[in-house]
């Protein structure tokens, strides 16, 4: 029997790559063959789905101290993660967030490191972020940007939000007030105002540019494209292929809710699954009790069998145990 495992990460407990390997030492008596394929959606762990990093530059972090990033760079193409350079957790999360003061900066000198190294392509996951400054802050630190002129940049979205949409749908996890996003709300409208008349590009309208608090946005105004992330993910781990030469598919993530069916990793392994008619798994920390689970799509949810909040605190622990369960669907 050949398996493959692909997950998204555990938000806040272990990582895609850890979810996957933990599942795989539970599967690995049971299987001729398991294929491991961590997977993300174009927010934090994008770089890992991409073969991890193999750089790390010191740039300005979302509050003005610097930061280590990582970023890789590989036959020309770049990849970078918003949340390395500009991330909330960088911040301190939203109890410690500046939300009117946080930047993209530091991003943009990602960017522009990439640039100066060689990349033609550069993907940037913007996923995680700790700023809603419209992608101002990224382009400071990437002009002049005629010199991306030529560059294929792409954006890795997670969200399809719109540019103005941000403030409202994204501050108050940034640790913004109604005030703040009042403020926020007429600062990106003025951008708008700006990036239209510099650039000519009107970014209020365009789907997907209020990922990262309107980094896409930003950067879709000087010529970039925004890409469903998962889809780029996919596409990048020859998913589908792979999908269609398995007899199982097991994905997961830490909360199973109607948003993980709309451009999220599960919803995306369920798709492709379905359309190869191969059957799939989702192993999840806990799912919303309201949620209609879609056809096809089995749901081992940790709380469920291991009781509480057991499964969060060691979930590595909680999915090596899984053996016995696995024994269901095998």
């Amino acid at each position: 029997m050949r398996i493959l495992i692909c997950p998204d990460k555990f938000r806040g407990t272990i990582s895609a790559a850890g979810a996957a390997g933990a599942i795989a030492e539970a599967l690995a008596a049971h299987a001729d063959e398991v294929v491991v394929k961590p997977l993300a959606d174009g927010g934090e762990g994008t770089l890992d789905a991409f073969g991890g990093s193999n750089r790390a530059s010191v740039v300005t972090g979302p509050l003005g101290d610097p930061v280590k990033a990582r970023w890789r760079i590989s036959d020309a193409i770049a990849v970078i993660e918003m949340a390395e350079a500009s991330g909330l957790t960088l911040a301190g999360g939203s109890a410690h967030n500046d939300p009117l003061a946080a930047t993209s900066y530091g991003t943009g000198e990602l960017i522009t490191e990439a640039r100066l190294a060689g990349a033609h392509r550069i993907i940037v996951a913007v996923g995680g972020s700790a700023s809603t400054d419209g992608g101002l802050g990224a382009l400071r630190a990437m002009e002049p940007v005629v010199r991306f002129a030529g560059i294929d940049v792409e954006v890795a979205c997670d969200v399809s939000t719109k540019f103005l949409d941000a403030p409202s749908v994204f501050g108050p996890q940034k640790g913004a007030s109604p005030a703040q996003i009042r403020m926020l709300e007429g600062r990106l409208s003025s951008l708008a105002d700006l990036y239209k008349a510099e650039y000519g590009r009107d970014v209020t309208q365009l789907p997907r540019s209020g990922a990262a608090g309107g980094l896409a946005g930003g950067l879709a105004a000087v010529g970039a494209r925004l890409t469903n992330g998962f889809d780029l993910v996919a596409e990048e781990n020859e998913l589908e292929e792979a999908v269609a030469n398995s007899d199982l598919v097991i994905t997961g993530e830490g909360r199973l809710d109607s948003e993980s069916f709309n451009g999220k990793v599960v919803g995306g392994v369920l798709s492709i699954s379905a359309r190869c008619g191969v059957p799939s798994v989702a192993v999840v920390g806990d799912q919303d009790p309201d949620l209609k689970v879609p056809a096809g799509l089995e749901v081992l949810s940790l709380v469920e069998i291991y009781g509480s909040d057991r499964a969060f605190e060691d979930t590595a622990r909680c999915l090596n145990e899984l053996e016995k369960v696995f024994g269901d669907y095998i």
